[in-house]
């Protein structure tokens, strides 16, 4: 999910701002045709009972499908070629590699293809699984809840867009949820708002979803330049930027530090943080709040500090 934000900042040219307008009316359109249309059925396509959430045989190998801008968008975030001279860096680089698992065809964010996409990546050796999509609907949502505990029994850390919607998670439930159903956080879950470049009023971007206690950090996540498809490159703006920034943190410490475990990561990556405590616009509003109190950490995630914290561990665990 990525979000169109033109009131706050500054587009290079009149062609990126018809270029922008052009994609987010492509997205409603989406929404309306499919998502909140009640009698789109997309499930004869997949071939599968979409209420047997046991029902694991099903999908295909189309990972593109008809639109591939916004995961290569996301996985150029993560791990775009850092020695080409080509194009923008990603976060990890080598040896990191992408698995592409498309869970979320347009209109139909169906909460067990959610679970089986998990399921899926764990079994074929994703260490790490980025999320950038989410709702705020799920019938199914224990069959989600039992993917995560699974990914965790293998040691796989998760990590979730916080949404678009400048809510606060608090209040307004968004799936899947950073916590259990009994309440409890996911040990190997991180859940991640978006941030921009500007530390003032304007840190937090004016979209994101915030809570103290369901959003652990912020990460950049406005005009992000990334990877397109066809060997192009472009900005998108959304918390779907920020989760795959802390994903290639993740693989990062990963890559360097192979013992560490999906709750060493997540530890690391919240411990690491840096706090601000700058006056920032709510999001959705015009109110101005202490940065601190968005987030569950109140800070910006540093790969660096982060590395820092992994060594000093590393260090610790020799002695």
């Amino acid at each position: 999910m990525y979000y169109l934000n033109l009131r706050q900042y500054d587009q290079p040219d009149l062609e990126s701002v018809l270029k922008e307008m052009k994609e987010a009316y492509e997205q409603n359109k989406n929404l309306v045709e499919f998502s909140l249309d009640p009698a789109f059925n997309p499930r004869p396509i997949v071939g599968d009972n979409p209420d047997d959430t046991k029902d694991r045989s099903y999908g295909n190998r189309d990972v593109m499908g008809p639109d591939p801008m916004h995961g290569t968008h996301v996985a150029g975030i993560i791990a775009a070629d850092r020695q080409n001279n080509l194009g923008v860096l990603g976060v990890a680089g080598g040896p990191v590699r992408i698995m592409a698992v498309r869970a979320v065809p347009n209109g139909d964010e169906r909460d067990k293809d959610v679970a089986n996409a998990i399921r899926y990546a764990v079994d074929n050796g994703a260490q790490i699984i980025n999320m950038s999509f989410g709702k705020y609907f799920s019938p199914q949502r224990q069959a989600v809840e039992d993917a995560i505990k699974y990914a965790g029994s293998k040691g796989v850390l998760l990590v979730h867009s916080a949404g678009n919607e400048a809510n606060n998670l608090d209040q307004v439930a968004q799936y899947p949820a950073a916590r259990t159903l009994a309440g409890q956080p996911f040990p190997n879950l991180l859940t991640i708002g978006a941030a921009a470049r500007t530390a003032n009023e304007h840190l937090v971007a004016d979209f994101s979803n915030y809570s103290p206690q369901q959003v652990d950090v912020f990460a950049p996540g406005v005009q992000i330049y990334s990877t397109l498809p066809g060997s192009e490159y472009g900005n998108l703006s959304g918390t779907s930027m920020a989760a795959p920034v802390v994903a290639g943190i993740a693989a990062v410490l990963k890559s360097y530090f192979p013992r560490l475990t999906a709750q060493d990561l997540k530890r690391i990556i919240l411990q690491s943080a840096v706090p601000s405590k700058v006056q920032v616009r709510q999001p959705g509003t015009d109110k101005l709040v202490d940065f601190g109190t968005l987030s569950s950490t109140g800070g910006l995630v540093n790969l660096y500090q982060a590395v820092l914290l992994a060594q000093q561990q590393e260090a610790a665990a020799t002695k």
